[in-house]
């Protein structure tokens, strides 16, 4: 009966899993029985450390890391190490450097020595504190020297003025330094003695009040004092050092001498002895050297001469008496006679391990040919030109080769409906610049038109001038309305009237889903591409050239030597402007970067500039060390396969700019600038180096809209999409949509004039609009331009307009 009884489990009775057991680390080791494995693995070593040891190897590498850190800043402006390079920036009009710079000078027991070049910097030796500086003044309204110095700068020593703090300009340049990448830096700000103590302490709680927002943990140093000013220097050698990730691996040299040698063949071409500082990496002889703004260039050899900022000059020998000709030749211009004395070679170029100067495939035309034709097909080619023998009268004395040129009435029409063809057969983009370009000189028949009108009149000159603006303003009025219409209306275009659309779209397709149908990467290249280079695998082999740097030893001059190089093949347009007070930087390329390729930046648009820009128009830009002009395409950015084109630089999105450009190594900061008519540039967009990737596909997308004629359940009759039934017939496969979510096809052409018969999958509405989508892939213009021309300066007044006032008739 008890048994009869027992309870039973029912359907939910708990599942436990089953004990696994032997399957952790101690019962294997109990199995193998002593027994250790042939192939140690290393990875597994370490997780088995136990809980001490993974404490005190943390320690370890904590602690190396804290001493790297603290000998890099240590050698920083050390007798070993490079001196501390300072550059000062003036962020406004009124902001006083020569006083700044005088109250800097004048410390006790410093030696204070001119530089040779141009640039009237100074450098400032103390012995006693056991540091040196270099302070330079960058050019104020130059904007490249002020970038061009920040990328090799230590520090930045920002002048502020004591009620404003900075203008116009000064914000433009606080804007590229911060897109760019912004060193350590000091704010100082001299003068503001004159005002009354309560003012004064009112205007310091403005002034840092206004500095907030760019420099939210900054401290202001007053400068009108000798011990404000040791109080700046002790801030700029103590404070911690930022790195820009673009120089951290790349030998850097900002030029303290130089000297040009001509060559034997031309006096515009030769050699350039640059002499200074080595600062970053290792500086191979073998590796290319990139002068900022100039172009790629090869090494000859690398010299020691004696240290000129050296703060113990009885270390090397010689070099009292290259100081007592440096103090006769202070004011002399390239310091020549200092590089020739006591002058050690460090170095000399081997040609089999040089890196090469090519940027760029040569394409062979014949390569991917067919073979030789077979004796069959000769014999075919023979014949088929026997049948097509013509008979033309031709006049006497006429030869076979002149008659061959000869055109009858018949073949000359045949040969104008291919050239029709032909011209039918143009890219959109063409189109547009046609358009543009007939826009333009209409514009500019009604210019001339009203010059030729009004010049017997013209009573102002003024007014004349201000008229020539006008032309600029209808053409910037008419980009207005471009990128308002494309906002309105995404890619829509209108089917043309005279040209079939079959004709005009051929180089189209249609896709049944933009994210997920193939498209080869492969297909339809340009012959561009034929130039170019591209890697394999181009993360890897980032990774693997970055962990060489950081693990092998480069033969080379060391970081913190006073080096000459000697650069071949150079313009003599690099010295003069050297000699103009421009700043010569110098970078050491890595491996492939001389090399073309197509680089994808992503930007953001600058808030301070609205202007309309459209694609493959003409920047500029700052890539890491590089400036160039190049047509960029603008495209979304996406984790799909394939990208969609952007017509305008859009506000409110990050987007993708492609461009053929010098291959560099990310990471690396990038600007867009748009030069003006007047010469000025506009920073339009600031971003970062994306990636270097040529299979990048950019799809080009066109709309073609139509609207519903008749509706019925499932059914429309759809018109002014097409204007003929071959039309309809030929893009019938393409899947239709509407603006309101609605999807179909065509079924089939009514009549002659393209109307069309579709099929929804839902009844449309008399106010939606019927869509039908095109795509195709789309390249960058191969523009690509090393020179820059320099900007003009800003404006810093507030109007340009000249004061008197003219009476007007």
């Amino acid at each position: 009966m008890a048994a009869a009884g027992a309870h039973r489990p029912g359907p939910l009775k708990q599942q436990n899993k089953a004990h696994k057991g032997g399957k952790h680390s101690g019962s294997s080791q109990r199995r193998a029985g002593g027994r250790v494995p042939v192939k140690a693995q290393p990875r597994r070593r370490l997780r088995d450390l136990n809980r001490v040891d993974r404490r005190h190897q943390a320690l370890q590498l904590r602690r190396q890391r804290k001493e790297a850190v603290l000998a890099e800043k240590r050698s920083l402006g050390s007798r070993d190490g490079p001196p501390h390079l300072v550059v000062v920036v003036l962020l406004h009009s009124r902001a006083a450097a020569q006083d700044s710079l005088r109250l800097l000078q004048s410390q006790d027991s410093a030696t204070v020595r001119a530089d040779e070049g141009g640039a009237g910097g100074f450098a400032l030796l103390c012995p006693r504190l056991k540091q040196r500086w270099r302070f330079v003044t960058a050019q104020a309204g130059d904007l490249h020297a002020v970038l061009d110095l920040a990328k090799v700068a230590d520090s930045l020593l920002f002048i502020l003025d004591p009620v404003d703090g900075w203008d116009s300009e000064g914000e433009h340049c606080l804007s590229c330094l911060f897109a760019q990448g912004l060193p350590s830096y000091a704010l100082a700000v001299p003068g503001g003695t004159d005002l009354p103590p309560k003012k004064r302490i009112d205007a310091r709680k403005k002034l840092s009040k206004c500095i907030e927002k760019r420099f939210p943990e900054a401290k202001l140093f007053p400068l009108n004092t000798e011990q404000e000013s040791s109080l700046l220097l002790r801030h700029l050698s103590s404070q911690k050092q930022r790195h820009l990730a673009f120089r951290a691996r790349r030998a850097h040299l900002l030029a303290h001498a130089a000297e040009f040698v001509p060559s034997q063949d031309s006096d515009l071409v030769g050699t350039l002895k640059v002499s200074g500082f080595v600062r970053g990496q290792t500086l191979n002889v073998n590796s290319l050297v990139h002068i900022v703004g100039h172009g790629d260039f090869q090494l000859s050899q690398v010299d020691a001469p004696p240290d000129p900022l050296s703060l113990n000059p009885r270390v090397v020998k010689g070099q009292k008496r290259s100081q007592q000709d440096m103090e006769v030749q202070d004011d002399s211009g390239n310091g020549a006679v200092e590089m020739e004395e006591d002058v050690k070679v460090l170095m000399k170029a081997d040609p089999s391990k040089q890196e090469s100067l090519q940027s760029e495939v040569v394409p062979d035309p014949m390569e991917g040919e067919q073979t030789w034709p077979t004796e069959e097909e000769l014999q075919e080619a023979e014949d088929s030109l026997k049948a097509n023998k013509r008979v033309v009268k031709v006049p006497k004395g006429t030869s076979k080769y002149q008659a061959a040129w000869i055109v009858d009435d018949g073949e000359e029409g045949s040969e104008k409906d291919d050239d029709d063809d032909e011209d039918d057969d143009m890219d959109d983009d063409l189109m547009e610049e046609a358009v543009s370009q007939e826009g333009e000189s209409s514009e500019e028949e009604e210019a001339g038109e009203e010059e030729s009108e009004t010049m017997t009149v013209s009573e102002c000159l003024r007014d004349e001038q201000y008229d020539e603006k006008m032309e600029e303003d209808e053409q910037m009025l008419e980009r207005y309305k471009q990128e308002r219409m494309d906002e309105m209306f995404p890619d829509e275009v209108d089917t043309p009237r005279d040209v079939p659309a079959r004709v005009r779209f051929q180089k189209y397709r249609g896709l049944k889903s933009f994210r997920t149908s193939p498209w080869d990467p492969k297909e339809n290249l340009p012959r561009d591409y034929a130039r170019i280079f591209q890697f394999q695998d181009f993360s890897r082999t980032r990774k693997n050239l970055f962990r060489q740097i950081e693990k092998e030893e480069t033969e080379g001059a060391s970081v913190g030597w006073y080096v000459t190089l000697h650069v071949c093949n150079v313009p003599v347009s690099v010295m003069e402007s050297f000699k103009e007070g421009k700043p010569l930087v110098l970078f050491s390329l890595l491996p492939h970067e001389q090399k073309m390729s197509v680089l994808n930046f992503l930007v953001r648009r600058h808030p301070g500039n609205s202007e309309p820009v459209r694609a493959k128009e003409e920047l500029i830009f700052h890539c890491g060390f590089r400036r160039f002009r190049a047509s960029p395409l603008f495209s979304q950015h996406t984790s799909a396969d394939k990208h969609k084109l952007e017509r305008f630089l859009r506000s409110d999105a990050a987007l993708v700019v492609t461009v053929y450009a010098p291959i560099t190594f990310p990471p690396a900061s990038v600007l867009v600038f748009k030069q003006r008519n007047n010469g000025m540039h506009d920073l339009i967009a600031t971003g970062s180096l994306l990636s270097v990737d040529p299979d990048r596909i950019v799809i080009k997308r066109l709309v073609l809209s139509g609207h519903p004629f008749k509706i019925f359940t499932k059914m429309a009759v759809v018109r002014y999409m097409f204007f003929n039934r071959e039309d309809v017939m030929w893009f019938k496969p393409v899947e239709l949509r509407t603006k309101w979510g609605r999807r179909g096809h065509i079924k089939e052409p009514l009549g002659t004039h393209g109307h069309m018969k579709c099929h929804f999958d839902g009844q449309l509405k008399s106010q939606d609009t019927v869509l039908l989508n095109l795509y195709k892939r789309v390249f960058p213009k191969w523009t690509y331009d090393p020179h820059v021309p320099e900007p003009v300066p800003w404006v810093r007044s507030e109007s340009a307009l000249p004061e008197q006032e003219v009476e007007m008739e």
